[in-house]
């Protein structure tokens, strides 16, 4: 309480100890308050009132004064312990309690005290361990610093070596010109020593740091050459004799730079060509800038021509010019344009830039990449004779394969599926003469035109075979035109002639309908008679094809890069894409690199036809290529070229081709063009169907030869499209194609695998499998046929006039009519006309004779008449009756 009044006393003094005027600040509950005044800002204050409230000092008896301790209730004298608990208000338990908690506060405190220390020491170990790689490494470099200036003096010191001894040799042969041979000889052994002594074998004029191969020799080696020197110098001028010589005066006293040693002075080098290093280096500095400035200006006046496709990316433009991308897009960005390496410029933006780098611009067309592909034309002395080609075409089941198969003495028509050719088979035959021909075999249904008009434009001569029982047919017309179209002669084959009634004189007869003359009818086409079952007049064929080959003197260049035709290509299990080609230039061998349309590869095997492998193919030489990226299309050209950069250059271009071909071309859905054509026309009709088709088949040349056929049923209302066609077995992706375009697939001798099988079955998908191609264009012209919408054929019945009309209350309103022509049927198309013009058109909802519902009435009777959904009928209406029949349509 004292404490708290002398606080109030001093509250409420000032310093002298007066009171200051201020309400008395009071006591209450263990509190102090009063005010504070508070200043602010443009003299504002406030009165603040101020309570300050104490901590109750809670005051212990100190019963521990005594000796004993203080006595308990019982009397009895308390422990130490219980006396410190009942001095804190605690109890015996709770002080125990906070000691052990201390001791294990403590405990700790020392333990991470400990463990902080043996950190720091680990630290501090780190830490000079670190020092101490430092100095070492510190110190290898000093070494190799210096062990590079005592190279570099050394190498210094011999290049002046030999300077010196050239320079005497001159010196001596001027003085052995100008007679000072003479005073030459006569220098004392002395005096030459001395001379020998003074310029070392290895003298130096220069520092080290003239040629750049390192600074100056290290302190060392100075003091090495100046112990030399000091031996060097004459009797009597020694530090003994300077100190017995008068001091000169400071004008005869040496420059500073004079007195200093350096490595010229330390090689005995003469005074006066004494320069400092730091004039070799300025000097040095400033050749380099010469050379610096030579060079930009160099490359400045360097201009280029830069060659530019109609298009180019910004990082092979550059490239072109030989400047960096940065440099090209930082311009491009001048210009506002965000370009990157990665962009492609057109032609006239790529001429801008090349312009403003200071070059010159070639516009190439992008095409020109296909220049020189062929290589050069073959020299007449470099052309030797090649073996014919013959392609064998006419109209299917006329025996082409059969009689290809008499020729060859092997059964392939045996592997055909139902006895027709699915493709082009390009044999070489070696006939008894020892002459080689080589074979086309072309299908003859009318479903691979494109395959024998390919035929026929890399052949040498054409084969027509004709049945004489059928006569010329479609497709024997067919070949006759692909023949003429490529100029190419014509054999006339009339086959089977082992049958009894066989006329050839017939088939001979017609076929001057088609400008084909045989030599017997005065023309000059060679007609021979063969029979491909009995093997007759094959010889004959033969000597035919020999004679018109000598005629022709078909020759060509074996020692040259190969080029060619592919004949037809497909996907092997196995084997990887193959492809069939026609060797008509040049020999082929394993190794290669070919380019065939848009795919590449290197040959890593030649095939024959007969599976066999061979290193090299020559002209005229029909064999199966493997290593290709991917096959070919039939008829597209092969060549060889120099290396892969120049393969895929080709082939990138060729790829980026067709996509734009097809992207450009129109869809298969109806053009707006189309449209409005036929808007015009009056024409309107409803988009056209479609049956949407995946096919897989063997060979390219098949799914061609499908696709066309499918084309070719496509009418106004419905079409065949294929979204996908391509060789090889059908797999998951094609599965998940088909699924995904509700699409069936067609499958032309290929099978799918386990696992797509699987898949086809789980996503419902419909695989169609086929081997002959006029099944499969049957059926799919079936499916089409399916989508016609029924054909509606209209038929008319009779006239009702409209004599009353009455108001039912369940059936609405009821025309009472008289049949005035034909008859009316219930359910029948009916039509109102008012004044001549149709104003509804409907059907009968009702037809009753008197009350009874009726199923007809004739003419001349009266009945009454309802109609579906309409009411709005009136006397003298006219009501015509008519039938309506859906008729089942097909393509034709």
């Amino acid at each position: 309480m004292s404490d708290t009044k002398d606080a109030q006393n001093n509250n409420n003094s000032n310093a002298n100890g007066t009171p200051t005027g201020r309400k008395p600040l009071t006591v209450s509950g263990g509190a102090t308050g009063g005010t504070v005044k508070q200043s602010f800002s443009h003299g504002r204050s406030k009165q603040v009132v101020v309570e300050t409230k104490k901590k109750k000092r809670v005051v212990v008896p100190n019963n521990n004064s005594r000796p004993g301790g203080a006595p308990s209730k019982g009397g009895k004298p308390m422990s130490a312990a219980a006396a410190a608990a009942r001095k804190l208000g605690l109890s015996e338990e709770e002080l125990r309690a906070r000691q052990a908690a201390l001791s294990k506060r403590k405990a700790d405190e020392e333990k991470r005290k400990a463990e902080r220390e043996t950190m720091e020491a680990a630290q501090k170990l780190r830490n000079e361990k670190a020092k101490s790689l430092d100095a070492e490494a510190k110190e290898r470099e000093e070494a190799d610093e210096r062990r590079r200036a005592e190279e570099a003096a050394r190498k210094q010191a011999e290049i002046d070596a030999r300077e010196a001894a050239e320079k005497a040799a001159l010196e001596a042969a001027e003085r052995k010109k100008s007679g000072g041979n003479d005073s030459a000889k006569a220098e004392t052994p002395q005096q030459k020593r001395e001379k020998r002594i003074t310029k070392p074998d290895k003298p130096s004029s220069k520092p080290a740091e003239i040629k750049g191969e390192g600074p100056p020799p290290d302190p060392d080696t100075l003091s090495e050459l100046g112990g030399r020197i000091k031996k060097a110098r004459p009797a009597g001028e020694e530090q003994g004799d300077d100190r017995n010589k008068p001091a000169p005066s400071r004008r005869s006293q040496p420059k500073r730079r004079q007195g200093k040693l350096t490595i010229t002075t330390a090689l005995g080098a003469d005074e006066d060509r004494q320069r400092s290093l730091a004039s070799y280096n300025r000097a040095k500095q400033k050749e380099r800038e010469r050379r610096m400035k030579m060079g930009k200006q160099e490359t400045e006046k360097q201009s280029r021509e830069v060659t530019v496709p109609e298009t180019i990316t910004v990082q092979e433009l550059a490239n072109r010019m030989k400047e960096r991308v940065a440099d090209v897009v930082k311009f491009m960005m001048q210009q506002g344009e965000m370009i990157r390496g990665i962009d492609t410029l057109d032609v006239d933006t790529a001429e801008l830039i090349v312009e403003e780098f200071g070059h010159t611009i070639k516009r190439v067309s992008e095409s020109d990449v296909e220049l020189g592909l062929e290589g050069p034309a073959d020299a007449d002395e470099d052309m030797k004779e090649r073996p014919p080609v013959v392609t064998i075409m006419g109209h299917v089941d006329h025996g082409k394969t059969s009689l290809l198969d008499a020729l060859r003495q092997t059964d392939v028509v045996g592997g055909e599926a139902g006895g027709i050719t699915q493709h082009i088979g390009a044999y070489q035959v070696k006939v008894k003469s020892g002459e080689k021909i080589t074979f086309l075999d072309t299908p003859g249904h009318a479903a691979f035109s494109a395959m024998r008009a390919r035929g026929a434009n890399i052949t040498d001569i054409v084969i027509v075979v004709v049945a004489v029982d059928d006569g010329v047919m479609p497709q024997t017309i067919e070949a006759i035109k692909h023949a003429k179209a490529a100029d190419v002669p014509i054999i006339i084959a009339v086959n089977k002639m082992d049958k009894p009634d066989a006329d050839p004189t017939k088939v001979l007869t017609e076929l001057l309908q088609y400008d084909v003359q045989v030599e017997s009818m005065g023309g000059d086409v060679q007609a021979i008679h063969v029979s491909a079952l009995k093997k007759t007049g094959l010889t004959e064929l033969t000597e035919a094809i020999s004679m018109l080959a000598e005629i022709l003197e078909l020759k060509a260049n074996p020692d040259r890069e190969a080029d060619g035709t592919v004949i037809e290509s497909k996907l092997d299990k196995g084997r990887g894409p193959v492809a069939t080609v026609l060797v008509q230039r040049g020999t082929l061998k394993r190794g290669d690199i070919v380019v065939a349309g848009g795919q590449w590869g290197k040959v890593r095997a030649l095939v024959n036809e007969r599976n066999q492998q061979m290193d090299k193919a020559g002209p005229t030489r029909p064999a199966e290529i493997l290593g290709l990226d991917g096959p070919p299309s039939p008829g597209d050209q092969f060549v060889v070229v120099e290396n892969e950069a120049r393969a895929r250059e080709i082939t990138a271009y060729r790829q980026r081709m067709i996509k734009n071909k097809a992207a450009s071309a129109p869809s298969a859905r109806a053009s707006l063009e189309h449209m409005l054509a036929r808007l015009k026309d009056g024409v309107v009709t409803e988009q056209a169907k479609e049956a949407q088709l995946v096919v897989k088949g063997d060979v390219q040349g098949s799914i061609e030869a499908i696709t066309h056929s499918l084309e070719t049923l496509s009418t106004e209302e419905v079409r065949a499209r294929v979204i996908y066609g391509a060789v090889g077995g059908i797999s998951e992706s094609d599965i998940l194609l088909a699924k995904a375009s509700e699409a069936p697939i067609i499958a032309f001798n290929v099978r799918a695998n386990k696992q797509a099988l699987a898949l086809a079955e789980k996503e419902g998908v419909e695989i169609r499998y086929y081997s002959v191609i006029y099944q499969l264009i049957d059926d799919v012209k079936a499916t089409l046929s399916g989508m016609l919408a029924p054909e509606r054929r209209e038929t008319f019945l009779g006239y009702a006039k409209v004599l009353q009309v009455f108001d039912i209350s369940k059936l609405g309103k009821v025309a009472g009519c008289l049949i005035t022509e034909g008859i009316v049927k219930r359910g029948c198309g009916v039509r109102l006309l008012r004044d001549n013009i149709v104003i509804h058109e409907g059907e009968l909802s009702t037809l009753k004779r008197f009350k009874d519902e009726v199923p007809e009435v004739k003419s001349g009777m009266e009945c009454g008449m309802g109609f579906i959904g309409y009411q709005d009928i009136k006397k003298d209406d006219q009501i015509e009756c008519f039938k309506v029949e859906l008729i089942e349509r097909s393509l034709a």
